[in-house]
């Protein structure tokens, strides 16, 4: 991994990606959506302060976690003047997105326990199919999944 030295204070994209991890199209993509930003060279390189490193870690270490893009950019904007996070806001940013997780795993322990109630139909056309019709909101007007359309007899059949 190559070496910065302590002078250098900005970082092109290539450095940047060898020390975060990053690949170079992850880091166009993190300054496109308004994660990191980079400033121009004279001959239009990219330069990114040193602090993008940390800013590079907090997002991915965020996405790890499930956290989406847009909660970590408004997370990074509510930060005085934009500044790197530090262990602090790591702190009180994890347990706001502790309780989002938690929140989820709880949805996602619901869909797994009303799984098995749909693998032994086959088709998820069960009277009350959790998956494809949560709460039976279909199951008051017919029977079977919300996917299958009505038949309407024709005359002659029973």
């Amino acid at each position: 991994m190559p070496q910065i030295p302590q002078t250098l204070h900005e970082l092109s994209v290539g450095q940047l990606s060898a020390r975060s991890g990053a690949a170079v199209s992850a880091l166009h993509f993190y300054e496109a959506k308004g994660l990191i930003s980079s400033s121009r060279t004279s001959g239009n390189q990219r330069r990114y302060s040193r602090d993008a490193l940390r800013r590079v870690a907090f997002v991915r270490a965020a996405q790890r976690v499930g956290i989406p893009l847009v909660t970590i950019r408004e997370a990074l904007a509510e930060l005085p003047e934009e500044r790197t996070p530090n262990r602090e806001d790591w702190a009180r940013l994890s347990e706001v997105w502790r309780k989002e997780l938690d929140e989820r795993i709880g949805q996602l322990h619901r869909l797994r326990d009303h799984l098995t109630d749909c693998i032994g139909c086959g088709c998820l056309s069960l009277e009350t199919c959790v998956l494809s019709n949560p709460d039976d909101i279909v199951g008051e007007r017919i029977t079977g999944s919300r996917l299958m359309p009505e038949r309407r007899k024709s005359p002659g059949r029973t």
